[in-house]
């Protein structure tokens, strides 16, 4: 039988019963459509990751002051170190050739206020290059300098969410605040970065000059932070050995333990890319098992079809149908049910990503390939499911077929 007569038939069949036909596929349209959602959610997810990552700054890494663990999602200080100085931020930019920028900080929570507003917030201590490294641009307003920087000059930076809980609808720039008792005056409202990978808003951040915070605020000598940037990402790795090996060598290490703990920003996009890459794949395989059950309901759709048709089977092998037609009637109208509620699937999964994205409920990025991918599975599934009813009908003998009537 002709490939277009077989279609035209099985376009007839299915036709012919339509609620049949339409409770058949909806395993398939949840299945597929489901996939496509969690895949999607799950990319969303990651993107959103790599790019708080990478807002934190481009090709970072992280020096901090002792040794830091990831607790409950979260990186927190072990103990408290005080051999991290400015001078060592100076010697990694001096003498590291993998590192273009290296920015000492210290870091503080304080109550600030502005005329009759107090506010608790993170109040960070940095030079000029530290914003740079950091990704730190003004909105409005300008930044400090080098010069300013050396001076301990009482200029503030503020960010968008303190600046929204300190000032409200007020302009800050040119305002006098207090950090601590010390006051300061207002130069710029820094550009929205959002959320770090920690989950914590980078917007809730007031920054200073760092002789001013290490003289004039905190009154230290340490620092608790140097931030370094790599000339490329290709150099993060090269970057680490030549900090982790000057630090060493500048606190006099030798065979004691390190002192401080370099985060590198690969690493970390490493690791989140592989923890959210494996939650995706386990999500989308559990709303792949729906696909499974849709291919159970076309085995039943598909074995009620060969019961209701055995007189007609029988009577197209008496008129000379072979074998292999009737095998491929039957897999072509499980293949054409497949493939109807893979199509359906595709629409509803791709349609609901997309508003779900629109809306801002929740990150969406579609991939095609694994869209690609759940609609051939899901024909997969429809032959693989249709081919036990095929062979079934097709291994009838015309005249029990007949019989059968």
């Amino acid at each position: 039988m002709k490939l277009s007569r077989n279609v035209i038939l099985s376009v007839e069949i299915l036709a012919a019963h339509k609620l049949r036909t339409l409770l058949s596929i909806i395993g398939i349209v949840v299945g597929v459509g489901a996939v496509i959602l969690m895949v999607s959610a799950g990319n969303g997810a990651q993107k959103q990751i790599v790019d708080r990552i990478r807002g934190m700054g481009t090709n970072l890494l992280v020096v901090n002051a002792g040794r830091t663990m990831i607790v409950a999602g979260r990186q927190r200080q072990m103990d408290i170190v005080r051999t991290l100085t400015a001078a060592d931020a100076r010697a990694i930019a001096g003498e590291c050739s993998s590192v273009a920028l290296a920015a000492a900080a210290v870091n503080k929570k304080m109550a600030v206020r502005w005329e009759d507003q107090d506010i608790f917030t993170n109040v960070t201590g940095m030079n000029a290059d530290g914003l740079t490294i950091r990704n730190i641009t003004v909105a409005s307003g300008r930044t400090f300098d080098a010069e300013e920087s050396r001076a301990a000059m009482r200029v503030a930076i503020v960010c968008p969410t303190a600046a929204a809980n300190l000032f409200g609808t007020t302009d800050p720039v040119g305002q006098q605040i207090r950090i601590g008792k010390v006051p300061f005056e207002v130069i710029a409202v820094a550009a929205p970065r959002g959320m770090d990978v920690n989950g914590q808003d980078q917007d809730d951040l007031i920054v200073v000059p760092l002789e001013t915070a290490m003289r004039r605020i905190l009154n230290l000598t340490y620092v608790h932070t140097i931030y370094a940037q790599a000339r490329t990402s290709r150099l993060l790795d090269t970057a680490e050995g030549e900090i982790a090996a000057l630090l060493r060598q500048r606190h006099r290490l030798r065979n004691k333990p390190d002192d401080f703990t370099v985060q590198n920003q690969a690493t970390v996009l490493e690791a989140e890319r592989e923890t959210t890459g494996s939650m995706t794949l386990l999500i989308g395989s559990v709303a792949g098992i729906s696909l499974l059950v849709g291919g159970v309901g076309i085995l039943a759709v598909m074995l009620m079809s060969v019961r209701e048709r055995t007189p007609e089977i029988g009577l197209r092998r008496a008129v000379g149908a072979l074998r292999r037609d009737i095998r491929n009637q039957f897999l072509m109208e499980s293949a054409m049910l497949s493939g109807a509620g893979g199509l359906a699937g595709v629409a509803g999964g791709v349609g609901l990503s997309l508003a779900i994205s629109t809306l801002d409920y929740w990150p969406t990025v579609i991939s095609w390939p694994a869209v690609a991918l759940a609609f051939a599975f899901s024909v997969a599934v429809g032959l693989f499911f249709g081919l036990y009813p095929a062979v079934r009908a097709a291994r009838l003998e015309p005249i029990q077929a007949l019989r059968a009537e």
